[in-house]
């Protein structure tokens, strides 16, 4: 169980270790990976969430820091088979991760099929058992409440760690009012990501505030160094 954070107590350390330093848009080069991992180790964030390729570069440039390396599984649309979900799972360990952020099947759980999408996810969280904490990602901007409240129970019941409102690459991303349902939806066991969107210190603040103790953010040192400048005066 995480503490849970305040905006109004909040100290920078704890500010940079909600954020996952945001590092997979497809036309990204090696260059600006290797930048983007350098500048995560700088703030000392919480992880860096690269593409599965850049897994193996990642763990190298981090190692010996205190900043994890995390990938994601079935991205961005979910759809890959589970032998498949848990075949990355298993590669990106292999390779050095850590942390992985899955995308549950969104037309599966649309369909109704709770069964095949609580199994879907728990075959990837057994993967990962010991190894790695797995962030389960519903893509909220596809889903009515109601799924995105059956999508939370059912990625608790198959032992996920993290909820996830979306990829990044969906036509919408994190909203308050997503993050406050999905933090009413699980049980103190389970913690709350918000990703797409968090491109401020506002923003971060509010979603703190709305139940969540990470976040997605490629802003990352826009976002902290604003609060350093406010802390100042």
């Amino acid at each position: 169980m995480s503490v849970p954070l305040d905006s109004a107590t909040i100290t920078y350390e704890q500010l940079a270790k909600a954020i996952d330093h945001s590092l997979l848009r497809p036309e990204l080069t090696e260059a600006e990976v290797i930048a983007g991992c350098e500048l995560a180790k700088r703030y000392n964030v919480a992880s860096v969430c690269v593409r599965p390729c850049d897994v193996v570069l990642a763990a190298r440039l981090l190692a010996g820091s205190d900043v994890a390396v995390g990938t994601v599984i079935g991205f961005p649309h979910g759809t890959t088979t589970t032998a498949v979900k848990v075949f990355e799972a298993q590669e990106a360990l292999s390779n050095g991760a850590v942390e992985l952020d899955m995308v549950l099947n969104i037309g599966a759980l649309r369909s109704g099929k709770a069964d095949f999408v609580r199994n879907d996810i728990a075959a990837v969280v057994e993967a990962a058992r010991g190894r790695a904490i797995v962030k389960v990602i519903l893509e909220n901007a596809y889903l009515s409440d109601d799924q995105k409240v059956l999508g939370c129970q059912l990625s608790e019941q198959a032992g996920a760690h993290f909820v996830k409102t979306s990829t990044g690459f969906a036509p919408s991303g994190a909203t308050l009012e997503d993050l406050r349902l999905m933090r009413a939806s699980v049980g103190p066991n389970v913690q709350v990501k918000a990703a797409g969107g968090v491109r401020t210190l506002d923003m971060a603040l509010a979603v703190i505030d709305a139940g969540c103790t990470r976040f997605g953010a490629t802003a990352t040192a826009v976002i902290l160094e604003e609060f350093k400048r406010r802390q100042q005066k």
